[in-house]
């Protein structure tokens, strides 16, 4: 395997691609490129993820460990610079950086009796297409995103979908004649308000939320409305799943908009899965072993939520933790998918370190 695979250099030289609006051919290519220099045969699957096994076959493999990440990025793309020991650019940590790391430890490992597959995706930040399409029957998983060099075990779902209200028009100088849908929303806005009330929160993610965020309805000021539209925002916690929630929330504001009025609700349409939330346990052998080889490589060794939806709701229920190097956002704003994006050498080499450990860890103990 490669002795002399160099994590900064690689990420200095993926942050100079520019992999936005889901062009991802050039980065794919040189990631390519580098497992093979590595001498580690790479394939591209039809969904286009970048795909690469070492150790035993799936069949007689005592674990199979998994490491994900994603190579496409946020536009605008942002040139790469490096001032000192910090790295500029579209990437740099949303998620070429994370992805250096675990390069640098599926490289290093050795994974005797045991497997460990690479599996890149091409769209994480549009439709997660190669995500859904992976099936790969890992044991563990790791998924490379920017978490400070702590250990993320949860994170919550994100759902979205349409509230339609159809009533009946009238003359607004008769109202009575007609059934608003319009007005219709007073007891529907008290549904979603009320909506989590009775849940007990998450003792890892919090309470989930639904929040209101377009409205539409109503074609004349002098006539009762006949159609009103909703769309609404829903950070789901586990164990919801997105169509249980739909079930549940249009039998809710059936039960209470006056009668005449008509209720739908549906999910916004995607070619994917919506990204569920996901939970494992905090004290699950994935979770300690990174946690304690981050803090060995001078992170915090912090267990905690990750608090943005990641492609990893697609390999839970199996036990499935976020990490990396960078930060989604410091003191001053934003990191990630922002103008100011970067990421410390430091981080990326500790990252690539304590991914090693814990990696040798997780295999030679399968």
């Amino acid at each position: 395997m490669s002795a002399t695979f160099d994590p900064v250099e690689f990420l200095a030289s993926a942050v100079r691609i520019d992999s936005t609006d889901e062009d991802v051919a050039e980065m794919r290519s040189f990631l390519v490129e580098t497992l093979e220099r590595g001498g580690v045969e790479a394939t591209v699957d039809d969904a286009g993820n970048t795909l690469a096994s070492r150790g035993a076959s799936p069949d007689e493999c005592t674990r199979h460990v998994v490491l994900n990440t994603h190579i496409d990025t946020v536009p605008p793309h942002v040139p790469y610079e490096r001032d000192g020991e910090t790295m500029h650019g579209r990437g740099s940590c949303d998620a070429k950086g994370p992805l250096a790391a675990l390069l640098a430890a599926f490289f290093a490992v050795d994974p005797g009796d045991a497997r460990v597959t690479l599996a890149v995706t091409p769209d994480e930040e549009v439709l997660s297409t190669g995500a859904a399409a992976l099936d790969l029957d890992g044991d563990l998983y790791i998924v490379g995103e920017p978490t400070g060099l702590d250990v993320c075990t949860a994170a919550k779902g994100r759902f979205q979908g349409t509230l339609s209200l159809s009533g009946v028009a009238a003359h607004a100088a008769e109202p009575t004649t007609g059934a608003n849908a319009v007005a219709a929303l007073e007891p529907v806005l008290r549904v979603v308000r009320e909506f989590d009330a009775d849940r007990d929160p998450h003792p890892e993610l919090g309470p989930a939320t639904l929040t209101p965020t377009v409205v539409e309805g109503g074609a004349a000021t002098n006539q009762v409305p006949a159609a009103c539209s909703l769309v609404l925002d829903r950070r789901s916690v586990p164990p919801e799943r997105a169509d249980g929630f739909r079930n549940e929330l249009e039998a809710r504001v059936c039960e209470a908009v006056p009668d005449g009025v008509g209720v739908e609700f549906s999910l916004t349409e995607r070619p994917t899965p919506f990204l569920e939330a996901f939970a494992t346990d905090p004290d699950h052998e994935l979770a300690r072993t990174l946690a304690a080889a981050a803090r060995d490589a001078g992170g915090r060794g912090a267990v905690r939520p990750f608090t943005a939806a990641t492609e990893a709701s697609y390999f839970a229920p199996a036990p499935t933790v976020v990490f990396g190097p960078g930060v989604l956002a410091d003191d001053e704003g934003a990191v990630a998918h922002a103008k100011r994006e970067y990421v410390s050498v430091e981080s990326v080499e500790r990252a690539a370190e304590a991914l090693t450990a814990a990696l040798s860890t997780l295999v030679a103990e399968a």
